[in-house]
């Protein structure tokens, strides 16, 4: 019997969703919530959308704060804006946060999260997204084109 090649390689080192929307109009939490339709941490038509709510107190609070802080100002924001408190646990928490930290938007301080250096998110994309990780991702994506000419089209 042949052995079926495995596709665990197929997993990507790195991916980044941008999406274009029209010019931005709105502010506080659909601002963020744009924000985070056009990094990829929400899917449109996406209601599970408390992504939104942790970077949106973290941007409003600006300091350090622990996941348990995170937490219940989550609770606060989602409360005071009507939204229903779903995705509130602390492991979904927990992992939304790390969602941030991948795009380099925050970073974890001993224990503690916050905007990353303390930066501006313009900042923050041009140095982090934009030059790092977009750049390699692309850098990538144009080998696989040129091998593909090589093998196919030359």
């Amino acid at each position: 019997m042949a052995h079926k090649p495995t596709i665990a390689k197929d997993t990507p080192l790195a991916e980044l969703t941008l999406r274009k929307y029209e010019k931005p109009t709105s502010s506080g939490r659909d601002l963020v919530r744009k924000v985070c339709l056009t990094l990829g941490l929400l899917q449109p038509g996406d209601s599970r959308d408390v992504v939104v709510d942790v970077l949106h107190v973290l941007l409003i609070k600006k300091g350090p704060l622990t996941s348990k802080e995170v937490e219940d100002l989550v609770v606060e924001n989602r409360k005071s804006h009507g939204v229903p408190l779903l995705g509130i646990a602390p492991s979904n928490i927990r992992r939304q946060l790390l969602r941030c930290r991948e795009l380099f938007l925050i970073e974890k301080v001993k224990a503690t999260y916050r905007i990353t250096e303390n930066a501006l998110f313009s900042e923050i994309f041009s140095e982090k997204l934009e030059s790092y990780y977009l750049h390699s991702i692309m850098q990538r994506v144009k080998e696989y084109m040129e091998r593909v000419d090589q093998e196919f089209l030359k």
